[in-house]
């Protein structure tokens, strides 16, 4: 098996269990290791720390999987990490929710690959080049263990060019997705389309944060900025809001929100959906002189890296100060973060500026996060993106 040694100093990481080595921490290779092969890390005395598959195209260099010695990667292991990735999720499928993430990549162990599961049929995508190669085991133990009508992969990803690969969409077992499938979450039914819509077809990460939200907006007049498919109105109007605006750039999207209020057969009086460009529109609400009780921002990821991470604050900012100055004594704010790069510390003192320049005094009142079917694990604290903040205006 190829070998790849590690520089003095830089194998801390590693001891201690962080799935990831960069390339300026390798010392020498032994060996010709190519895309997703399995190699051998050890430090600068010939120690071994574990297994990795390796990517010589990526800042990250090795994804460490496993830190036994007697453990090998062989189609045994990766059944066995689906199967456990299964298993711990089982509990959260039901009568009111057959939608969840059955796999979360490093969380999981499983670097690179996410699945989820969407009624009676599974999403998934492929980042790495190590489970391209072992794509087809993947594919097999998830059809064994769901009997899933159809598993369908949404590999498009910017992510898959540092890997080598190529983009890949299609079936990989079973039928092929119906335009729009029939799921259930917090017991509201969703009309959604895994082939072409966003992401893998759905937000299951705000499943918790849409019916938290939901408690505080009975008799109010709420406001939900990029929407999608409607998580939050629909929480919402069940909920008993007074009204619902929800705005989102995407057509798609928009046309998916007015099925899934229809579907549920909610008063199509208490909402108005808007095709709009959001900053755009909080910015026209504000020269109207519009006010709302509950706001929602959940916007795209700004942050995609550290190094964009001074841009994308300044971006929050003016987005929750323009939201911020729609809402009176008493309304709130539920402000969200998919940033990984963006801490909750840091989200928290963007909030804060964006007070500030609205003029507005705030106190944060919740704090929102990631769902258990996306854990974060103690040794890779990056897996902790998804963050939010319940503010209300004094």
């Amino acid at each position: 098996m190829n070998k790849i040694i590690l520089h003095k100093g830089k194998d801390k990481a590693a001891w201690q269990l962080h799935p990831w080595v960069f390339s300026g921490a390798i010392k020498h290779i032994q060996g010709s290791p190519t895309n997703g092969e399995v190699v051998e890390v050890f430090n600068i005395d010939n120690e071994f720390i574990a297994y990795g598959v390796y990517s010589g195209l990526s800042r990250v260099a090795v994804r460490l999987l496993e830190w036994h010695p007697d453990k090998h990667i062989d189609e045994s292991w990766w059944r066995d990490r689906v199967r456990r990735a299964v298993a711990q999720r089982k509990h959260l499928l039901n009568e009111s929710n057959d939608t969840c993430r059955l796999i979360f990549a490093e969380a999981d162990f499983i670097p690179g690959l996410i699945a989820d599961k969407y009624a009676d049929f599974i999403s998934i995508q492929v980042h790495a080049a190590a489970v391209e190669r072992v794509k087809e085991w993947i594919v097999d133990e998830l059809a064994t263990l769901l009997k899933p009508r159809g598993i369908y992969e949404r590999s498009d990803l910017k992510s898959r060019e540092h890997e080598g690969l190529q983009d890949t969409n299609g079936v990989a077992y079973g039928e092929v997705p119906p335009e729009f499938v029939d799921v259930i979450e917090n017991g509201i039914q969703y009309q959604i389309n895994i082939v072409e819509g966003q992401k893998s077809g759905f937000y299951c990460d705000q499943r918790e944060n849409r019916a938290l939200t939901a408690q505080y907006v009975k008799g109010k007049r709420v406001l939900d900025c990029f929407s999608y498919s409607g998580g939050f109105t629909l929480n919402a109007l069940r909920a008993g809001a007074a009204s619902v605006v929800a705005v989102d750039s995407s057509a798609l999207a928009i046309e998916t929100l007015k099925r899934n209020v229809e579907v549920n057969s909610f008063d199509t009086n208490t909402y108005k959906a808007v095709q709009s460009d959001v900053n755009k529109y909080l910015r026209q609400l504000g020269e109207e002189g519009e006010k709302f009780d509950v706001i929602v921002l959940d916007p795209p990821k700004y942050a995609p890296s550290r190094s964009a991470l001074d841009k994308a604050s300044r971006a929050y900012k003016d987005l929750n100060r323009r939201g911020l100055m729609l809402l009176e004594s008493g309304g709130l704010l539920a402000t969200f973060s998919c940033s990984g790069a963006m801490d909750i510390e840091t989200f928290k003192q963007v909030i804060a500026w964006a007070a500030l320049d609205a003029g507005k005094e705030i106190q944060y009142i919740r704090q929102f996060t990631q769902p258990e079917d996306h854990p974060v694990r103690a040794s890779f604290p990056e897996g902790e993106y998804l963050k939010g903040l319940l503010v209300r205006v004094v």
